[in-house]
């Protein structure tokens, strides 16, 4: 008799909360006191070879509730999934999911529900990368083109970048692809810090920072600005003083000004040699991002940790609004919608430079980079990945540095597997950190 084939038979979901305020890690003139956080979901099956599908999303404390609440209610469309359907074809599960109508009014394809959405399909990828035996990168490089082309949503995009363009760029992309691994394996992915540039850090700390990060062979820093000018202006000395003239600086408003203050505080931070402009002003002010990079040039505008969706990437790619794109794995509609963004970055030719840090984005986006220099854009010039130093060691296959550069992960899956011992301890309010922490507050 035939075997019935493998199904998802549970959705686990965790509240998983850092206490990172309590150091100021991660601070900066728009988020003060985050406690970075990850809604977390787990897709398990009946298959015997005991695979699991891990993913989140992340945020910075309060709200996360939420956050999990919303990818539980996508539970009907995940359980008694067929896993070998889904392995084949995870664009299946997000036309479901996003196609789902009463869930579809609360964005469209934007906010919490959105976020719920790529976690699932980043825990969809992650089971059907750890299936093949391959990394998430490994997996996308060596795919049919065409298969690809049918995992992106074309919807919205057609006025921009059409399935045949895809389908061109990613059969030019993979010329070379076999060079290209060989020197990733050997050499890794660049990266850069923002470890020492913390808005809440002192002078001292900045300091000692930055001369690690150049040691570490970091040839990029960035630092968190827009809270008082004064302040900004003393810290990017102190920052120049540390790294010397050679090393890039980029800085970080996030989302903090108007259009005329971006323009104003760029310009008077100009002086130092800034490299970009990261998130100055509202992260949907796509002709407000059009206006700050006419008016900082030779400063470089970045953005795109808080864009929402395909459709706003494409719109400040058509108004030449910004000069480095930033993905995030966890933001959108997972892995998916990520191949869509790339895509166009590609047809645009903007360089992507990823936001990482928070809990596990690291461990995610280096996949997609990697993809993306391996099989899409065939470069790694202008490109980094950013990298912070702390809360990797929650994951099973953290990421691993190597002079200033990620080392390709080995190990099949998205590298979204937490230690079960992480997720009792910090999972809130019940697990064993939290529970002492509340306890010795009343």
């Amino acid at each position: 008799m035939t075997a019935p084939p493998a199904r998802i038979i549970a959705v686990d979901t965790h509240d998983i909360r850092f206490p990172t305020s309590r150091e100021l890690d991660g601070s900066d003139a728009m988020n003060p006191d985050p406690d970075y956080s990850a809604a977390y979901v787990v897709l398990r099956t009946d298959s015997a070879d005991g695979l699991e599908g891990h993913g989140f999303t992340f945020t910075i404390g309060r709200g996360n509730d939420v956050q999990v609440a919303a990818i539980a209610a996508l539970r009907p469309h995940l359980l008694g999934r067929n896993v070998d359907e889904l392995c084949a074809d995870p664009a299946s599960l997000s036309r479901d999911l996003v196609g789902d109508s009463q869930l579809r009014w609360l964005g469209p394809e934007k906010g919490v529900m959105h976020m719920a959405i790529g976690a699932v399909l980043n825990a969809a990828w992650d089971l059907a990368a750890k299936r093949a035996g391959q990394p998430l990168w490994r997996l996308l490089a060596h795919a049919d083109p065409a298969w690809l082309v049918s995992q992106v949503d074309f919807r919205y995009l057609a006025d921009a970048l059409t399935p045949e363009e895809a389908l061109g760029l990613l059969r030019e992309g993979r010329r070379g692809l076999a060079e290209r691994e060989a020197a990733l394996l050997e050499r890794g992915y660049p990266g850069y810090t923002t470890s020492p540039g913390w808005l809440g850090y002192s002078d001292e700390k900045l300091t000692r920072l930055a001369k690690q990060a150049v040691a570490d062979g970091f040839t990029q820093i960035k630092l968190k600005v827009g809270a008082d000018l004064d302040d900004d202006l003393r810290r990017m000395r102190t920052a120049r003083a540390a790294v010397g003239e050679r090393v890039r600086i980029a800085v970080d408003a996030n989302q903090r000004w108007n259009v005329g203050e971006a323009i104003e505080w760029t310009r008077a931070l100009s002086g130092l040699n800034p490299y970009w402009i990261e998130e100055p002003t509202s992260p949907d002010d796509i002709l407000g991002h059009a206006a700050v990079r006419e008016g900082v040039a030779p400063v470089k505008v970045a953005t795109g940790e808080h864009v929402q969706n395909r459709v706003v990437f494409k719109q400040l790619l058509q108004a030449g609004a910004l000069d480095v794109l930033q993905i995030d794995a966890a933001r959108v509609g997972g892995v998916n919608e990520n191949l869509a963004i790339l895509l166009l970055a590609a047809k645009f030719g903007v360089p992507v430079c990823p936001h990482a840090g928070g809990v596990g984005l690291c461990e995610l986006v280096q996949h997609l980079s990697m993809f993306d220099y391996l099989a899409l854009s065939g470069t790694t010039e202008d490109r980094v990945i950013e990298y912070v130093d702390h809360l990797h060691e929650h994951f099973t296959a953290p990421v691993v540095i190597r002079e200033g550069h990620y080392s390709a992960p080995l190990t099949p899956g998205f590298s979204a597997t937490m230690h079960p011992a992480s997720i009792a301890e910090y999972r809130y309010p019940d697990g064993t950190f939290w529970a002492a922490d509340l306890a010795g507050r009343q």
